[in-house]
């Protein structure tokens, strides 16, 4: 297993450089021009002049592979850059935010890994009744259903309509200052923004549980567990269930890239202030130094939830083994 794990860290390594380079040509070669947040266009004829003198400030007149040269060597020694906007290191960005992100995209999974697999087990137990088809149809509506859209529903619902929850932000601005007081305002922001974010995957996982649960069901040592007189109870949950869970496991890495870019979309529409709405921010302003660290450490979380699944195989099966 250690070897394993070491080939594949080594092997991450020229994949995330191909990630940032990639990321870094197309984010360059975009229209726009980041220097027009700093030039007035009232100043006329001197405009010209001022962006080529901010162009020079940025380092933005030396050819592309230059400079991405120039930021390969700062992020060896962990300098990531100054942002355009707030002046401020990308570092301190990131870092003010990324917890942020990481509770929410925690949540999100948890919410959709445990109903997905309680949702799917019931589905595949009562096969082609009426429960069954319901959970099936309610699925696919789910898969089917856009983030925003969902979420402008939620917000219709039950923040203009009702009143239960916020819509905006991560905590109340009047919020009492004792640590109860402010992990309830947090608990009641992250409400929705959980269940839009973890819809499409407790959907899929449903299907997958459902459909992986019906193979093992069927298999011939389920039949021999029942035979010795086990209860259904042991039979489904400690025979069955564990089996059944390896697919569940796969997608389970597969779906980390979509959390984490489904949560730009969901952080932006909620205000949540996390890493998504960082970036949509910095890509809409330009703000390259911030969409190259936010890509950076959005490659690594998919990277490391990646190589996550594969240690969660020798886990829940014991006949997988790595050298």
């Amino acid at each position: 297993m250690q070897m394993f794990l070491l080939r594949r860290m080594v092997t991450l390594v020229p994949l995330l450089i191909g990630v940032t380079f990639i990321s870094f040509l197309i984010m360059n070669l975009s229209p726009g021009d980041p220097t027009a947040i700093y030039i007035d266009p009232s100043m006329g004829e001197h405009t010209q002049e001022m962006r080529e003198a901010v162009q020079r400030s940025l380092g933005l007149d030396r050819p592309l592979p230059v400079r991405y040269a120039l930021w390969l060597g700062r992020l060896v020694v962990g300098d990531l850059g100054y942002s355009f906007v707030s002046r401020r290191p990308v570092t301190r960005e990131i870092s003010s935010r990324i917890m942020n992100t990481v509770l929410l995209a925690s949540a999100s999974l948890g919410v959709a890994l445990l109903l997905g697999v309680i949702i799917g087990v019931y589905s595949a137990l009562n096969q082609y009744k009426v429960s069954d088809y319901v959970v099936t149809v309610l699925a696919f509506i789910g898969l089917s259903m856009p983030n925003f859209w969902f979420a402008m529903v939620m917000i219709l619902v039950f923040t203009g309509s009702l009143g239960w929850l916020p819509s905006v932000g991560m905590m109340d601005v009047h919020v009492g200052p004792t640590i109860l007081e402010r992990a309830f305002s947090v608990l009641q922001h992250l409400i929705m923004p959980t269940l839009v974010l973890s819809l499409a995957h407790m959907a899929t996982w449903t299907r997958y549980q459902r459909s992986s649960m019906l193979e093992v069901i069927r298999q011939d040592y389920i039949r021999t567990a029942r035979a010795k007189g086990l209860s259904e109870r042991v039979v489904i949950y400690r025979h069955a269930l564990r089996n059944a869970a390896i697919p569940v496991i796969t997608l389970l890495g597969m779906s980390l890239p979509a959390l984490i870019s489904g949560s730009f979309i969901v952080e932006t529409v909620f205000a949540w202030p996390g890493m998504g709405r960082l970036g949509v921010g910095a890509v809409f302003s330009r703000d390259y130094p911030v969409v190259m660290g936010v890509t950076l450490f959005s490659s690594v979380m998919v990277m490391g939830g990646n190589l996550l699944a594969d240690v969660m195989y020798a886990v829940v099966d014991p006949r997988i083994r790595y050298r």
